[in-house]
């Protein structure tokens, strides 16, 4: 197995974000997104009084993380679960609520850069794709048993496939002659359906698809839409929720969601907000904030990150979560 190349993107930005809930005696920090543990190390050093629940659906991704956080010894609790879980994750764990919640969305390091899990596409490999191999469809039973429309559903709104329909359409043509299993032939496809010219622009002419199969196969966005008003219900007065994003319905999604929570019954024109009526929470970003061109230089996968950050005020009648 080859060693994964472990970046964590923006790490010192979402450090900064997350240090003001974190402040203080027995502050805890969920990562939801616990991968092979980089963001969760930098709080654990740099947040002196603050534990790190970390969740993963990867069982080697916790095994790994665990190893490289084992010396932060009760500071650090390890889950195997997945990050809509967060509920039953801290009711197991007896907490009513904490102070602060991490997301680093897509495919980890781990699951990218070892070419055994099948997730990347310069080499041939079992086309598997599971996060968590124990459980669900992989993208080679995804690819040999979707009917054409709905691969092409998945191509173009997964991975923004111009030629989604094209390529369903022989992906179910070639898989009567033989099922696909590995990447090396799936690769070989889009390139002979893929039209030259297209192919020279916008990257590799698999990225899309190999997005999309990988989105399918995790049931990334349905799982995302579930854990986000988990996660801003979990917060205490003072907590945070902090999101990076990489792909556009990702981010579509958690703008969304801190926005229904940001939003209040006041008219825009009222020149004042009356007593009860206070926003219980408020976006600690403007917009997206992104990598700058330093970051980008030596870490290409923060090229495409969107950073959102969401931070609670008061108790919200829908939560009921106490106040510090």
């Amino acid at each position: 197995m080859s060693d994964p190349l472990h970046v964590p993107v923006l790490l010192d930005r979402v450090v900064a974000l997350l240090a003001p809930a974190l402040d203080h005696e027995g502050a805890v920090l969920v990562d939801a997104t616990l991968g092979l543990g980089g963001h969760a190390e930098a709080v654990l050093e740099r947040c002196a009084l603050a534990r790190v629940i970390g969740i993963d659906r990867d069982p080697q991704a916790l095994s790994l993380a665990g190893e490289r956080l084992s010396s932060y010894g009760a500071r650090f609790t390890g889950v195997h679960a997945v990050y809509d879980e967060i509920p039953e994750v801290l009711d197991d764990l007896g907490l009513d609520a904490v102070d602060a919640v991490f997301f680093d969305l897509g495919v980890s390091s781990l699951q990218l850069d070892v070419a055994e899990r099948g997730f990347a596409y310069r080499e041939d490999a079992p086309l598997d794709m599971r996060m968590d191999a124990s459980r669900g469809l992989t993208a080679a039973e995804v690819l040999n048993t979707y009917s054409a429309p709905d691969l092409a559903r998945i191509l173009k709104e997964y991975g923004e496939e111009r030629f989604a329909r094209q390529i369903a359409n022989a992906v179910v043509r070639s898989r009567e002659a033989r099922p696909f299993t590995t990447s090396a032939r799936l690769v070989e496809l889009l390139y002979d359906v893929i039209p030259a010219p297209a192919r020279r622009t916008g990257g590799h002419p698999a990225k899309r698809t190999f997005q999309a199969l990988r989105m399918e196969v995790n049931d990334e966005l349905a799982v995302l839409r579930r854990a986000l008003p988990a996660a801003i219900d979990s917060l205490r007065v003072g907590g945070r929720v902090v999101v990076e994003s990489y792909h556009s319905l990702e981010d579509r999604l958690v703008k969304r969601a801190f926005a229904d929570a940001v939003r209040t019954d006041v008219p825009e024109d009222l020149p004042f907000v009356p007593a009860g009526h206070e926003p219980a929470f408020r976006l600690v970003t403007r917009g997206a904030e992104r990598a700058d061109a330093s970051e980008t230089d030596h870490n290409p996968r923060a090229a495409s990150v969107r950073l959102r950050a969401l931070e609670r005020l008061t108790t919200s009648p829908s939560t009921g979560v106490a106040k510090r």
